[in-house]
């Protein structure tokens, strides 16, 4: 039976320009990388030139092309910059993903650090991370110039923390499920104009922001991983590999073209679990 669509094609990225910000971090190196497998040119974004350097040579190491900007995310000129020399250098972006963005510290809920302890400027800092520059600037800049070409693809890293409040994360939750909202809107809102915008939502994938909160320093799982595992039916974390999928998914027209404002849950079954 012959195809209606060659499926090679649902997921070849070729000609798009995608820009990750927060690629210089392990989940976003790895939408990056994966990005740039398909097709994509990939402009990595990041504060950390060392980092986006090494996700930029992974990337050419295996036959792909993309070059590192340095920008901040919270910041709009920085961004606006950005957008100006990754037009110059590769061409317009068809493809935003914002993966920056993590869990301060600072704003951890302890038995040293209660909730009612916690300053209204650490839990701005948080929303400012995570919201801000995880989601409203870059969509702001880099959203309205698609927008105004009538063509592109964003995706608004998630977590699932901000469908069910997790303990001790709550100014990060809080802000996640504030870029939930947003991108909701911002899908209905851009829809007419040919632009497309949805969610992964990541399940428990060890990675810097959340690894002390995982792992002991001899290695071996804290308490609340032995928590998160039990909870999750798969019984495992997620490999940062395992996103990639996903995003490919969202960025091609080919494959998700009459998709918006949908959230797509890679979380091993996390928030299919109650007890």
């Amino acid at each position: 039976m012959k195809s209606l669509i060659d499926s090679k094609t649902l997921f070849d990225l070729t000609g798009e320009v995608a820009v990750v910000i927060g690629a210089t971090g392990v989940l976003g190196g790895s939408v990056a990388e994966g990005l740039a497998s398909s097709g994509a040119t990939v402009a990595v974004l990041g504060r950390n030139a060392e980092r986006g350097a090494e996700c930029v040579a992974r990337i050419v190491a295996a036959g792909g092309k993309a070059d590192f900007f340095p920008a901040d995310a919270s910041s709009r000129d920085s961004l606006e910059k950005a957008l100006v020399a990754i037009s110059r250098v590769h061409g317009e972006p068809t493809i935003l993903v914002n993966a920056a963005g993590g869990n301060d510290p600072s704003v951890t809920v302890t038995a040293e650090n209660p909730f009612e302890k916690i300053s209204e400027t650490d839990w701005t800092k948080s929303f400012d991370m995570n919201l801000v520059g995880g989601a409203l600037l870059p969509c702001q800049v880099f959203g309205s110039a698609m927008a105004d070409k009538g063509r592109g693809s964003i995706i608004n890293i998630a977590s699932v923390s901000a469908h069910l409040p997790l303990s001790r994360v709550v100014a990060y939750s809080s802000a996640k499920a504030a870029v939930l909202n947003l991108s909701q809107f911002l899908a209905r809102e851009w829809a007419p104009k040919g632009v497309r915008v949805n969610t992964i939502t990541p399940g428990f994938f060890p990675a810097e922001q959340n690894r002390k909160l995982l792992f002991n320093d001899d290695g071996s799982p804290t308490p609340r991983a032995a928590s998160i595992l039990g909870h999750t039916p798969m019984g495992r974390f997620g490999t940062s590999s395992e996103l990639i999928g996903a995003a490919v998914f969202l960025a091609s027209n080919a494959a998700s073209g009459f998709v918006t404002g949908i959230d797509l849950r890679v979380d091993g079954g996390f928030l299919s679990q109650t007890i």
